[in-house]
This record gives C-alpha cells, sequence and structure tokens, in this order.
C-alpha cells in the first residue's frame, strides 16, 4: 500500500496497512480546509502488530553491535537521500509550522541515528575491580524488548527519532504513537524506515485511549513520552503501575534573565526566537522573562521593535508567525493573557487575533509587562507567543525568581559577565541552561528537565541507556570450592554460652 493523507493507514516495517475504522478529517490550522483523513488503531490491529514488532525485535536483538550499527547508518542515508517535501508540506498544513522549519525538522534527523550508532558500539557495559581472585566480574546491558513512543505535535519528526534512534541502537524494536495532530506527516517519514528487518518499526495512530493501552499491554517494555505536564504525569503513573521504565519530558515556563551587563540588540534578537518560534509552541519556549531594572525599559523597547518585524501567515507563505494548533490552544492563550490585563499587566504588542487573519487559529506575538506573580501566566505553561516581562532589581532577584517555579525543563540568561554566567548554570534549577544562545541541543549532551517537566532523559549516554538494562555478570573461569560455601565450619558458631565454637 502506498500513502495517501486521505486514506487513513497504519505503518509496519516495511509498508503501510489500511485501518478499519471510521475516518475523520484533518484541518489546516491556517486555512480551516481538510488536509487528510485518519483513523484510530483497533486494539485487534494495534495487538497484531505489537506482535510482529515483538517478533523482528527477538532477532534485532541478536545482531552484533557492527551489524545494527550498519543498519541504522543505512537508514541515515535514506533520510539524507529522501525527498521530504511532502512529510514537510504535510507536517505545515497539519499544525501551522513555518515550511522553513518543517524541512529544516526533518534535515536534522539523520545525524542521531549515526550517533547512537556509534554509541551503542562504542559502550556496552563495564568490568568492575573483582572482590576475588580468579573472578571476571562485569556489567553488561541488554535491550528492553518493544518501546512505545508517545509523541507531540510541535516537533513530530525529530523528537520521535530522538528517542527511536537510541532505541534502536539498543536493540529494542519500537512503536510510535504520533500526535493527532501530526499523525499525517508521521505517517509520510516512516517510509524512511523500510530498510529496517520487517516488523521492527511501526507507527499506530490514535489518541489517549490506544496511548494508555500500549503502555499497559505485556507486550510492550518501555515507554518514551512528550507532551504536556497533566499528561505526562497520567504516562508516568501508568508506565509505573506496569513495572515499565519511562522518559517523560512534560514541557515548562522557562525562564529567560536579562542582566545589566546583557548587549541588549542581542538579547532582544535572541528572546523574539526563544519566544515566538513556532508560535511559542516550543516545550523550551522563554515564557517567564526576568528583565533587571537598569536596562528594563530599553529591553523591551527593543524586544517589541523586533517582534512587530514577524510576519503572521500560513506555513507555506512567508511567514515567521504560523496558526496555533488548534482553536483551544489560542484559546487557552487569549485567556492567560486576559488574565494578565486583568490583575494589571501592559500590553506592549500584540494581545489580539492579527485583523488581517480572521480565518485560522492566528495570533499575534504579545509581549505583556508589569506582570506580577498572582497572574496564571507565570504559573503555568502558556504554550503560545507570549512573553511575560517581570521587571527585578538586580541579578540575585531574578535568579531567585526565575526558580520560584514548578517547572524545570530549561532556562537562559544573556549576560556578559563571567561571574553571572556561572552563577547561572551553577544556581538555575533547570535541566538545560544556555547563556546568550537559547534554544540550542547536542546529540551528545542529555535533554530533560527537573521538577515536574520530566523524568530520565534523551539525548546523550543517558538517552542510549533508558532503553538497555543492565546485568551483572560473574565468571570463574577455574571452578573451584569457595571457602564461605554451605556447609559452615564448627568454628564459625558460637556455644550455648555464646563464645565462640572449638
Amino acid at each position: 500500500m502506498t500513502f495517501d493523507p486521505a486514506t487513513p493507514a497504519l505503518y509496519l516495517a516495511p509498508g503501510y496497512r489500511p485501518l478499519a475504522a471510521a475516518a475523520r478529517p484533518v484541518v489546516d490550522p491556517a486555512t480551516l480546509e481538510e488536509v487528510g483523513r485518519i483513523a484510530e488503531t483497533t486494539w485487534a490491529e494495534a495487538e497484531a502488530v505489537l506482535r510482529a514488532v515483538n517478533a523482528a525485535q527477538g532477532v534485532w536483538k541478536r545482531l552484533d553491535a557492527k551489524s545494527r550499527a550498519k543498519a541504522l547508518h543505512d537508514l541515515a542515508n535514506r533520510i539524507e537521500a529522501a525527498d521530504h517535501r511532502p512529510a514537510a508540506i504535510l507536517m505545515s498544513r497539519e499544525m501551522g509550522k513555518p515550511y522553513p522549519e518543517a524541512i529544516g525538522e526533518i534535515a536534522n534527523c539523520a545525524p542521531i541515528f549515526r550517533y547512537y550508532a556509534e554509541m551503542a558500539r562504542d559502550e556496552a557495559g563495564k568490568v568492575a575491580g573483582t572482590t576475588q581472585a580468579g573472578s571476571f566480574q562485569h556489567a553488561r546491558y541488554e535491550p528492553l524488548g518493544v518501546s512505545v513512543h508517545i509523541m507531540p505535535f510541535n516537533f513530530p519528526v525529530l523528537l520521535m527519532c530522538w528517542t527511536v534512534a537510541a532505541s534502536l541502537a539498543a536493540g529494542n524494536g519500537c512503536v510510535i504513537k504520533p500526535a493527532p495532530a501530526t499523525t499525517l506527516s508521521t505517517l509520510e517519514f516512516m517510509k524512511c524506515f523500510s530498510s529496517l528487518p520487517e516488523g521492527l518499526v511501526a507507527c499506530l495512530p490514535g489518541g489517549a485511549g490506544l496511548a494508555e493501552a500500549l503502555i499497559a499491554s505485556p507486550l510492550t517494555h518501555a515507554v518514551a513520552f512528550t507532551g504536556s505536564v497533566a499528561a505526562g504525569r497520567a504516562v508516568g503513573a501508568a508506565a509505573a503501575g506496569a513495572m515499565k521504565p519511562a522518559v517523560i519530558e512534560a514541557g515548562g515556563s522557562d525562564p529567560m534573565i536579562i542582566s545589566e551587563s546583557a548587549p541588549l540588540d542581542v538579547a532582544a534578537a535572541g528572546a523574539v526566537t526563544a519566544a515566538f518560534h513556532l508560535s511559542g509552541q516550543v516545550c523550551t519556549s522563554a515564557e517567564r522573562l526576568y528583565v533587571v531594572d537598569a536596562v528594563h525599559d530599553a529591553f523591551v523597547a527593543e524586544f517589541a521593535r523586533r517582534a512587530r518585524m514577524l510576519r503572521i501567515g500560513n506555513g507555506l507563505a512567508r511567514s515567521e508567525i504560523g496558526p496555533l494548533v488548534s482553536e483551544g490552544a489560542r484559546a487557552k492563550v487569549m485567556r492567560l493573557v486576559d488574565d494578565a490585563r486583568a490583575r494589571g499587566a501592559t500590553v506592549v504588542t500584540g494581545g489580539r487575533i492579527p485583523p488581517d487573519q480572521p480565518r485560522g487559529w492566528f495570533y499575534e506575538p504579545t509581549i505583556l509587562t508589569g506582570c506580577t506573580d498572582e497572574m496564571e501566566i507565570l504559573r503555568t505553561e502558556c504554550f503560545g507567543p507570549v512573553a511575560a516581562v517581570v521587571r527585578v532589581k538586580d541579578f540575585e532577584e531574578a535568579i531567585e525568581r526565575a526558580n520560584d517555579s514548578p517547572f524545570g525543563l530549561g532556562a537562559s540568561v544573556f549576560t556578559t559577565r563571567l561571574d553571572e554566567a556561572m552563577e547561572a548554570a551553577e544556581r538555575l534549577e533547570a535541566g538545560m541552561v544556555w547563556v546568550n544562545n537559547p534554544l540550542i541541543d547536542n546529540d551528545a549532551l542529555p535533554f530533560g528537565g527537573w521538577k515536574a517537566s520530566g523524568l530520565g532523559r534523551e539525548l546523550g549516554r543517558q538517552g542510549l541507556d533508558a532503553f538497555r538494562r543492565t546485568k551483572m555478570v560473574i565468571i570463574d573461569h577455574k571452578p573451584r570450592m569457595q571457602g564461605w560455601w554451605y556447609p559452615y565450619p564448627d568454628d564459625w558458631f558460637l556455644d550455648a554460652g555464646g563464645r565462640k565454637a572449638n
């Protein structure tokens, strides 16, 4: 079966299969036109796929690391050689992402497979100092089995590749549950996996019910999730109930600190990207900006000037700011802005539906000043194009206010003082800290949050270990009787008087 966005399907390597359930339309959030059709995977269909993935994984895990690495390098070659314009266009039409960002996201996928192909070859265990002579004592890493990957809509392909590459390199099979809002682009990309062994990777469309069933199934053995805090808690609890390891990336409300020493032109340009990239629908978006009093007004003026330069429109047009993913997402943003206004915040720019975009779920890039802690926008994840600015006395207060949050995903700072950069890196309560360059990631460094923002790590060595379990192995190459084995010598015991027996 050839993939057609108008025909609901699932993917099981090396190809597609039609789905039996009733189809429903996928609507472009910019135009409200139909993009394609998707359907829910029934449990009978899902269970058949899980059995196939488990069978394929039984063979895959027995391959040597070099052979698995070659297969992943071949997959990376396919990704690099493929024409990804259809997937990028679908992504733009499904969730509003500007086309340059959609095609750029997919272009970043091949290197992660190469990285984990070699990482899994490089390190597969640890030899420990022996506790007794003549014994070889070591730990070895082994795959978990079949991992479930529950994906978000904002970076549907790249974030899927982050965890799937690590899981495959570790020797697992993978089942992907894409976000309903980006099912079509995910399915279109899945054709790249056709070079892998038959049945090793699958993509099953569906909603929360399917995710719950996949986590609970005895045919799955690990979970990777990216999404909201509420959903992350539910996934984590379900995985724990099934005694399955889980990597949970649950979003946040990231702070950004603008210190007195910051170059304001650089800081304002960085803040525009950090706050408004993908219309603010990035888990590491800078949502709370703590600006030192001495530079507050000058920074806000430059920040607003640059924000007004952004073009709003269809993701397939020449625009930086596309629509939010849904009407509900925009409604939440509008509610948070209205609450902040009612509690005394000032709208410097934005704060409305753009007059020239009456159709679709658009919202102008918005800067609020005078924000205070009683405003909900400082206590929750907005996930929209809104930057809440807080005036602070000094750098010390900025650190304290930045940490006063239930979230701890990322945090960023603009400064030219080394002491402030080092203080921020040490004291900010976040899984990632950026100084003068927000939102950057690195395949070789761990990605993830503290506090309510998640558990476990993606990327780096920790990202690989998330999909492996350890086994302690003790080998005595010259079998002999050990002195501590049963039966114990009589002189090891005490007599009736509590004295050592003779």
